[in-house]
C-alpha cells in the first residue's frame, strides 16, 4: 500500500493505516504518532470478526488481549484447554472453526464492534486459511471517529 503505514506495534503484521503523518526529527529519523490507540485497536478488532476468511494465530491473541481474557479464560469459554489455546496463537496448529466463530462472537459483544452478522455468517467465515487478509484502515480527521475500517 502506498503511504500506508504498516502498523506492526499492534503484534499484528497486516494492519496498514492510511493518513498517518510522518515527521522527521533532527537527526533525519521518522517519527510516527498514532494518536486515539485504543480507537484504533476498536477498528483493527472489527477488521479482524469482518475477515471473509479464517483469523490468525497473531489477530487470536490480538482479540483474546483486547478482551482482556488470558488463555485459561478464553480455553474455557471456548470449551477448549488453555494448551489448545496456545497452539492456535502461536500457528502451530488451524484454530478450531467452531471455537473461532464464537470467538468473534464474544469479540463482538465483550468490545461493542459495531457488526451485524449473526453466528450462521460468523460460521461460515471461520474457516482456515494461509491467504493473508489486510486489515486497512483510514485515518479521519474526526475526533469522535479518528479511524475508519477501509477493507478487512
Amino acid at each position: 500500500m502506498n503511504n500506508a503505514h504498516h502498523y506492526t506495534e499492534s503484534g499484528l503484521l497486516n494492519v496498514y493505516i492510511e493518513g498517518i503523518a510522518v515527521e522527521v526529527d533532527d537527526d533525519g529519523d521518522d517519527i510516527i504518532t498514532i494518536p486515539a490507540v485504543n480507537e484504533l485497536h476498536q477498528v483493527i478488532a472489527l477488521g479482524i470478526v469482518s475477515h471473509a476468511k479464517g483469523m490468525s494465530g497473531d489477530e487470536l491473541r490480538f482479540l483474546r488481549s483486547e478482551m482482556g481474557l488470558t488463555q485459561a479464560e478464553l480455553a474455557a469459554l471456548v470449551h477448549r484447554d488453555k494448551q489448545s489455546i496456545g497452539r492456535w496463537e502461536r500457528n502451530e496448529i488451524d484454530i478450531d472453526s467452531s471455537a473461532e466463530a464464537l470467538v468473534r462472537r464474544l469479540a463482538i459483544e465483550k468490545l461493542g464492534l459495531p457488526v451485524d452478522a449473526g453466528i450462521d455468517e460468523l460460521s461460515r467465515r471461520s474457516v482456515p486459511t494461509a491467504d493473508e487478509q489486510p486489515i486497512k484502515i483510514q485515518k479521519m480527521n474526526n475526533d469522535a471517529r479518528p479511524y475508519e475500517l477501509i477493507a478487512a
